[in-house]
């Protein structure tokens, strides 16, 4: 397997078209990480330092913008907002064509409606990089550190300044991307997401180092039990995004001009997670809102006894990602998303109708309403276990990292937080390992997602040219999220 990973790399630099799209790719990734050291002037840099360290921004939305910018945000550099408006755009346009029936008419066009659309979702992402680069300004504008106020000079020109940055830094990267899908090996928006998050490898590596260099054999032993909750994680993660149900499709026998074609059987693959990453997202930033409005909220005491005090305590504890509750509202956000997202995704009626109009059927079940309802219920079981299963991904890191705080639970929260730190099987249940986690559940499913569908790309390529694919001569072709 090992040999024919390292001959299929050969390969690929042996093409030259395929070479130069590589080299392509990788210069405009260089280009995107260039761009990620040129800060946004008027901004002290060692008062963000300091604001990032007080811990509050991870938990808020935030915390979830410096991931979708590959840390661009936490340094507010050119690329602060990242691609996020891009995505936010393409979602809303994407859910955009269940309600309105012109867009509906662009996606069914072809060729030309997608690039209708594209040049739609290019101007929406504009206007809401206008919008957010206005917030993230005013945000910056109204925040005190130890170290003094965070913008040196603050009024109508940083304002200006820092939105015009923004929203060109976006655009670029923007930009990056189309280039790369064009030219390069393809999925650009998902590559750069992709290498924002990787590159954060080297440095966590680094401080686990830095741990162990000065830990006791207890920190050994977590180190080692991360790494093997990380490659378990991964391999899950890794065989559910591959796995799908085979619904057989028959085409009933007809006539092409004079010939009689016969009847053809086929299937259908539905993915086990249909919904991708999406879920994952909107839950945690529906999650991260009571957070940032705790930091938004600035000067409260959260111990004093009247109401707003009360609130900030409650927000502090609850934007906590060990907390109960949070965990329990989490999980359960994002199976809503993941059934919302894959009901508008895929509409059984509309596949069953263009099945009932290209002369398919699938054997035993009748054409139209019949085979809408059957392919509704094999969704529904799908899309349940889809949804678990993201659930269980974006929970798992928390847990290990920072365990579950029992105490908060109602009437048995005491003794029971009190009976597993007694015993040191369980401990780490209430109070996690103590290291950190690098990859979190989101993270890793755009990693592992991102890296199947490239080397599904890459394959593509190799076996189109005649050469053998990752896998060799006899495997199977790697599957990505969207080549079924």
């Amino acid at each position: 397997m090992i040999d024919n990973f390292i001959n299929s790399v050969r390969n690929v630099f042996s093409v030259p078209d395929l070479r130069k799209r590589v080299l392509f790719t990788l210069a405009m990734l260089a280009v995107y990480r260039l761009g990620s050291h040129v800060r946004t002037p008027g901004i002290d840099s060692e008062a963000l330092k300091l604001l990032w360290n007080s811990g509050d921004l991870q938990r808020s939305l935030a915390g979830v913008m410096d991931l979708f910018s590959g840390g661009n945000f936490k340094v507010v550099s050119i690329f602060a907002l990242g691609i996020t408006p891009y995505i936010t755009s393409s979602i809303i346009l994407q859910l955009m064509t269940v309600v309105s029936a012109r867009l509906k008419a662009l996606q069914e066009e072809g060729e030309l409606g997608r690039r209708k659309i594209t040049q739609y979702t290019r101007y929406l992402t504009v206007l809401l990089c206008g919008v957010q680069s206005f917030g993230i300004a005013y945000w910056l504008m109204n925040q005190q550190t130890g170290a003094g106020a965070l913008v040196e000079r603050p009024g109508l020109a940083f304002l200006a300044m820092t939105m015009l940055t923004l929203a060109t830094g976006t655009t670029f990267i923007m930009w990056l991307g189309e280039q790369i899908t064009e030219r390069g090996i393809g999925n650009g928006i998902s590559l750069i997401i992709f290498a924002g998050i990787v590159l954060r490898l080297p440095s966590a590596v680094k401080d686990v180092y830095n741990k162990l260099q000065g830990g006791s054999t207890a920190d050994a032993l977590g180190v080692i039990a991360l790494g093997l909750a990380m490659i378990g994680v991964i391999a899950a993660i890794v065989f559910v995004e591959r796995g799908f149900r085979k619904v057989p499709i028959n085409h009933a026998r007809r006539l092409v001009g004079r010939q009689s074609v016969p009847q053809q059987q086929t299937h259908m693959p539905l993915k086990v997670n249909m919904g991708g990453v999406i879920p994952v997202i909107f839950a945690a930033s529906m999650l991260a809102f009571p957070q940032t409005i705790a930091s938004f909220v600035g000067g409260i005491n959260s111990g004093a006894d009247d109401w707003r005090g009360k609130l900030a305590t409650f927000l502090s504890e609850f934007g906590a990602t060990s907390h109960p509750l949070h965990m329990l509202i989490y999980i359960s956000a994002i199976m809503f998303f993941t059934f919302f997202y894959v009901s508008i995704i895929f509409n059984t009626d509309e596949v069953a109708d263009n099945l009932r109009k290209n002369g398919a059927f699938i054997p035993g079940i009748r054409p139209g309403k019949r085979t809408a309802e059957y392919l509704n219920e094999i969704l529904t079981r799908l899309t349940t276990v889809g949804a678990i299963y993201l659930g269980l991904v974006a929970l798992l890191p928390q847990v290990l990292l920072s365990g579950i705080q029992f105490q908060h639970l109602p009437f048995i929260g005491e003794s029971l937080d009190a009976l597993l730190r007694r015993n040191p099987l369980t401990s780490w249940l209430a109070t996690g390992i103590g290291l950190q986690f690098y990859f979190g559940g989101t993270s890793l499913l755009i990693v592992i997602g991102v890296a199947m569908d490239t080397m599904n790309q890459v394959e593509s390529q190799l076996i189109m040219r005649h050469y053998d694919g990752f896998l060799g001569p006899r495997g199977r072709r790697m599957r990505g999220r969207r080549s079924l």
